[in-house]
């Protein structure tokens, strides 16, 4: 397609008597953020070194704004940004002389001034980075890998350990890149993360892609059924709903959890509760979502066990 700007076809990369990559073929389009998702061990990180072009592959083939990551890999270089996992940087140097500093090292005349709002640092440009909390410290990550205004941004984990206002302000950071017209490559622990930012997601297990398309599209590709919690029903609830042809799933301090083909359903199941005059409390109704998808695929958990509570 004309407006990707990385392509994979048919990479594989085998380590020893290891197929790592397993033959696995996905793009990215300009402008969108792209989640790439898989538990420890899928091969996710592998492929994501040969597309920055750290690693090479044993087969296939990897372009990034068209060019062969094999034969451009110096021009290729200076129109991506990468920010690794667990960034860090100078103590000493505040936000502004931290950004200076690799403006200088990548030879590029970057306006710093528009990097620092860009990142929402302003107030914090004075301080060192010794003395920036870690939602800080990541935005100066960010703003480092955006020095030589790449047109391609890698982002590995950027909210690894973060609390729950520094990790969504980070997002609101890449959400205005995209704004801007950057390329995101994600990768995440977060299924939240994903849900929130990215257009495409690819899932990642054993090698190979089992998944690829929009949050939407994957959770009603595998997903028929929602989820419908009623809270402090009386007795009946659940041999109603069986009745009815809807699963239960489970019972929970007096809530019960059942499974509805979709609304019209729902609204039949809450005509029959009227009719039968069994009473409840709420109802909570829950499509499934990114995070049990991933469990469905690939049976594991993708934790960060270093995330702070």
């Amino acid at each position: 397609m004309a407006d990707d700007v990385i392509s994979v076809k048919d990479l594989v990369k085998v380590y020893d008597d290891v197929r790592a990559v397993d033959g696995i073929t996905f793009a990215v389009e300009k402008g969108e953020v792209f989640a790439f998702l898989g538990p420890n061990g899928a091969g996710k990180t592998t492929t994501v070194e040969i597309i920055e072009t750290i690693r090479d592959a044993t087969s296939g083939e990897v372009s990034i704004l068209g060019m062969d990551v094999k034969k451009n890999r110096t021009e290729i270089l200076k129109r991506i940004g990468v920010l690794p996992q667990e960034f860090s940087s100078f103590d000493r140097l505040t936000v502004e002389e931290t950004l200076k500093y690799y403006a200088a090292l990548f030879c590029t005349d970057c306006d710093i001034n528009k990097l620092i709002d860009l990142v929402n640092l302003e107030e914090h440009r004075k301080k060192l980075y010794i003395n920036l909390s870690g939602g800080l410290k990541q935005r100066v990550g960010i703003a480092v890998s955006l020095v030589n205004d790449p047109e391609i941004i890698f982002l590995d984990e950027p909210t690894t350990g973060l609390d729950p206002r520094a990790r969504h302000d980070v997002w609101e950071v890449i959400k205005g890149l995209k704004k801007e017209g950057k390329t995101i490559f994600l990768t995440t622990h977060y299924m939240e993360e994903a849900e929130v930012l990215a257009d495409y997601i690819a899932i990642i297990s054993k090698g190979k892609i089992i998944a690829y398309g929009t949050t939407t599209e994957l959770i009603d590709k595998h997903f028929k059924t929602v989820k419908v919690t009623i809270k402090g029903g009386t007795e009946g609830v659940g041999s109603l709903a069986e009745k009815m042809g809807m699963p239960t799933q489970g019972r929970d301090n007096g809530n019960i959890t059942i499974e509805a083909s979709g609304n019209e359903q729902i609204v039949e199941f809450l005509n029959a509760l009227k009719a039968n005059n069994i009473s409840y409390l709420s109802m909570d109704i829950r499509k499934p979502n990114l995070e049990e998808l991933f469990l469905v695929l690939t049976g594991e958990a993708l934790i960060d066990k270093r995330v702070t509570q």
